[in-house]
């Protein structure tokens, strides 16, 4: 099973299009955990029956030196021994050249053992090439982020298209010979979703910015759910963690997207 079907089996066997974002600051973990670790593993403990995906933000664990790639390789590996079925993805927005990208790979892969990584684009698809020649894992390429400035390069128009919407068409007819790639698009710019299904297809797409960013959920389900009824992956982050009930916050927002869901599959 390749990343895309293991995310697919999960979304599935859950009924879950939801991803919890493990950005486990520590400055913002209650005092009675002891380290993001034991944090991190109430949290999984709390929001696993209602979630598709996990993604760790790498800032908050590098941020603390080699303990926090301890707290990080300790959370990758309780919920694979745990939760062996739900997808995990390493935030960790990575670019560089070919053998710098081999040491990532190994890295996140194969050390940590994430089934999946974000990746700039910028570099083009040689420099990537060990991230997407890895036909068990995913490749998340970011393509319209949530951040509120991103339009500065991203809606740069490139003949007809802005900048996004190329890097959209490049990865769904070119970088995904292996059928291992995703897409970042924000929550936050819903409306641009329009007519991407005809270009990537079922590809999933990995969606930020609903929570605390304020992106708009409704929009994303109307314009990104694909005609299998998935190719979603919500992402909520400092919503649910940071909540006084990260389940009932887990499962209200499952909820509510498999509303949507219903909805727009009548």
């Amino acid at each position: 099973m390749n990343g895309i079907a293991k995310y697919e089996a999960r979304a599935l066997s859950a009924n879950s299009l939801l991803c919890v974002g493990l950005d486990s600051d520590k400055a913002k973990i209650p005092a009675q955990f002891a380290n993001p670790f034991e944090f991190n593993k109430w949290i999984i403990d709390q929001t696993h029956p209602y979630v598709c995906a996990y993604k760790p933000n790498m800032a908050f664990y590098e941020a603390l030196g080699a303990k926090g790639w301890d707290y990080l390789a300790q959370t990758v590996d309780y919920i694979r021994s745990n939760h062996p079925d739900i997808f995990t993805i390493c935030d960790a927005k990575r670019a560089d050249i070919g053998n710098t990208n081999a040491g990532y790979v190994r890295a996140i892969f194969d050390e940590l053992g994430f089934d999946a990584i974000t990746l700039h684009p910028y570099l083009g698809k040689e420099a990537l090439a060990p991230f997407l020649e890895r036909e068990d894992k995913v490749s998340i390429i970011l393509c319209r982020t949530s951040n509120p400035e991103s339009g500065e390069f991203q809606n740069i128009m490139v003949g007809d298209k802005p900048l996004w919407r190329v890097i959209a068409e490049r990865v769904a007819t070119d970088w995904n010979t292996h059928h291992n790639c995703m897409l970042v698009m924000g929550a936050t710019y819903p409306e641009e979703f329009a007519g991407l299904r005809d270009i990537i297809g079922d590809m999933p797409l990995l969606i930020p910015g609903i929570g605390a960013q304020g992106g708009d959920l409704a929009g994303v389900m109307r314009y990104g759910i694909a005609k299998n009824d998935l190719g979603l992956i919500i992402n909520a982050s400092r919503s649910i963690i940071f909540a006084q009930n990260p389940a009932y916050e887990a499962r209200t927002l499952q909820a509510q997207i498999n509303g949507f869901r219903a909805r727009t599959t009548c």
